[in-house]
């Protein structure tokens, strides 16, 4: 099993997504603040958690029962083939509507039809490659 979304991942994605504007300082824009989980199918909680306040990541790690404004939740298989080869919007859209990738918590329609939140949320799939 890989190190995906384990403490020092997350901690590591955490550096990568701070130190992209088109991620963060976009999310600053709109004073974005949640707390994002991250895992895989199947299971019963997420694996990893990103806090982010006004765009910026401020803590990450593994998860703790937190509780979430986003719980995304795919294979290890679909996060694996998106980290070597991030998907763009038609490919997450069908990732959503195909069940490869489920919200546990969080609205993904809602989310996608906002251009301020959309963008940010497609280049999360680029940084993660840096992770």
């Amino acid at each position: 099993m890989s190190d995906l979304f384990t403490d020092d991942w997350m901690k590591s994605f955490m550096d990568e997504w701070n130190d992209e504007p088109d991620l963060s300082d976009a999310l600053a824009k709109i004073d974005f603040k949640s707390t994002i989980g991250y895992g895989f199918h199947g299971e019963d909680a997420p694996r990893g958690v990103l806090v982010v306040e006004a765009g910026k990541a401020t803590a990450a790690g593994s998860y703790d029962g937190q509780e979430m404004n986003w719980d995304i939740r795919a294979s290890e298989a679909q996060w694996d083939k998106w980290i070597s080869k991030p998907p763009g919007m038609m490919g997450l859209g069908a990732a959503f509507t195909t069940g490869k990738m489920k919200f546990v918590v969080g609205d993904y329609g809602a989310m996608i039809k906002d251009p301020r939140m959309a963008k940010p949320f497609i280049k999360s799939f680029s940084v993660m490659s840096r992770a």
